[in-house]
């Protein structure tokens, strides 16, 4: 997606607010060698450094750094770009913003270095949202995947499905136009077999995405069950702090406590509940009732029981009324207090012993998280994505599908030939072959300004 050239030069600091020993001023725009120019002088040849002063329009120094030029289309926004390079402090670095915006530039918006770069070709909309992805990765593993994007892991893929989607349309539109002839084009039996392999690409890479925006936002986890079976101290050994009261008195925990972590490299926001049981205490019931809000809220419970007692029939009975499409892990703790993890009855969860006091159990623990997650030694090769990629892709997958029941009916060839388009609006949204200003303002808004 391309526009007419900005006629207008922007500028913002680059670097983040606060002190630092280097400041970063940006321009981006048709003016932005001549205001550059302005401020320091004469400039560099394109992609060299020279050291100069930075002065006001009347000769006032404000600075001195490097300068740094960048010639259209050869930069990141498309549009000559120019950065002086000085001193971190803030009344220098807003001082140059000023002589900048006397000279001639506004002040950018939030993301709209990132946006000029979409709207010129120098990038897709995938592209850009992982730069911010890329800035706001929690872990390692969120930086390479939110990399990966930014290299265009995803935006490949999503090419490659609309490509095979262009060549379906050709073979269902082309039939139409030629439903008079002989040959039953819509009856080849090649047609059914890209459609069915084509659906299966888009389950593949909805998994895959799904994998990427769990990498990018993370994992929901509500620690819950019976007081005084371990949550606070569980909660605590995953943070390796001592963020949550521990006592031996049932019902400590009267609110509901959030924990962000770094497990092994996945996102984790930990959410420590009440214990749940009856009580006449107004303060524990009002735990009780933000517990139970917060489960509605997760993607994953850990459900702790004593490991002593095993599951009990309040255990069953609280188990039972867990929402009904929360997954949920049993989590069998104090088994330091045991000889033998006891044996445990099958009923189709995933069950796990460990002690939260000693630590033992808690990799194996963790490593469920990871698996649960979507990721496994293949993590390297992930790559991120959003709500609104997963969005795009089930409303893709669902039209492929809907195509694809039409085709095997053999009387809806124009019904097809809809949701097969449709099916390719939705994936253009990804990369922005199909985006609207409102979409894209939403977007970019929540971009850091100087990005």
């Amino acid at each position: 997606m391309t526009r007419a050239p900005a006629t207008d030069t922007i500028v913002a600091i680059a670097t983040p607010p606060g002190r630092g020993a280097v400041g970063i001023l940006r321009l981006s725009g048709p003016r932005a060698v001549a205001i550059a120019e302005r401020l320091a002088g004469a400039l560099p040849p394109p992609r060299q450094f020279a050291w100069r002063h930075f002065r006001t329009a009347d000769g006032e120094a404000i600075d001195s750094g490097l300068v740094l030029r960048f010639a259209a289309p050869a930069s990141f926004t498309g549009e000559d770009v120019v950065e002086l390079q000085g001193h971190g402090g803030p009344v220098l670095l807003q001082a140059l913003v000023e002589a900048a915006c006397a000279a001639g530039a506004r002040p950018a918006r939030p993301g709209e270095f990132s946006e000029r770069a979409f709207l010129n070709g120098r990038l897709d909309l995938a592209q850009a949202e992982a730069i911010a992805d890329l800035i706001d990765a929690g872990t390692r593993d969120a930086a390479r995947a939110a990399q990966r994007s930014l290299d265009g892991a995803l935006s490949q893929r999503v090419t490659a499905v609309a490509d095979e989607l262009t060549a379906l349309r050709v073979w269902v539109e082309g039939a139409l136009d030629f439903s008079d002839e002989d040959i039953d084009w819509l009856g080849d039996a090649r047609l059914r077999e890209r459609i069915a392999a084509l659906r299966e690409h888009l389950q593949v890479l909805l998994a895959d995405a799904g994998r990427g925006r769990r990498l990018r936002d993370g994992l929901t986890v509500a620690l819950t069950g019976r007081p005084n079976v371990g949550k606070s101290t569980l909660l605590n050994r995953l943070a390796g702090a001592e963020v949550a009261i521990v006592t031996e008195i049932p019902g400590t925990t009267r609110d509901v406590l959030r924990e962000n972590l770094d497990l092994h490299g996945l996102p984790v926001t930990l959410v420590d509940t009440a214990g749940l049981r009856d009580t006449d205490d107004p303060v524990e019931r009002e735990g009780v009732r933000r517990a139970r809000a917060a489960l509605e809220r997760a993607e994953l419970a850990l459900f702790l029981v004593d490991a002593r007692s095993g599951i009990t029939a309040e255990d069953a009975r609280l188990l039972a009324g867990l929402p009904s499409a929360l997954p949920t892990l049993v989590i069998h703790n104090k088994c330091d207090l045991l000889p033998a993890p006891p044996p445990v009855t099958d009923d189709g969860r995933t069950h796990l012993f460990l002690s939260a006091a000693t630590g033992a159990g808690v990799d194996a623990l963790i490593d469920a998280l990871r698996r649960f997650a979507g990721l496994g030694e293949d993590s390297q090769s992930a790559f991120s994505a959003r709500t609104r990629h997963l969005d795009a892709l089930r409303r893709t997958l669902a039209c492929v599908a809907d195509a694809q029941t039409r085709l095997a009916e053999g009387a809806g060839a124009e019904l097809a030939a809809e949701e097969l388009r449709l099916a390719q609006d939705a994936l253009g949204e990804i990369t922005g072959r199909v985006s609207s200003d409102a979409l894209l303002g939403e977007i970019f808004s929540r971009f850091c300004i100087g990005k």
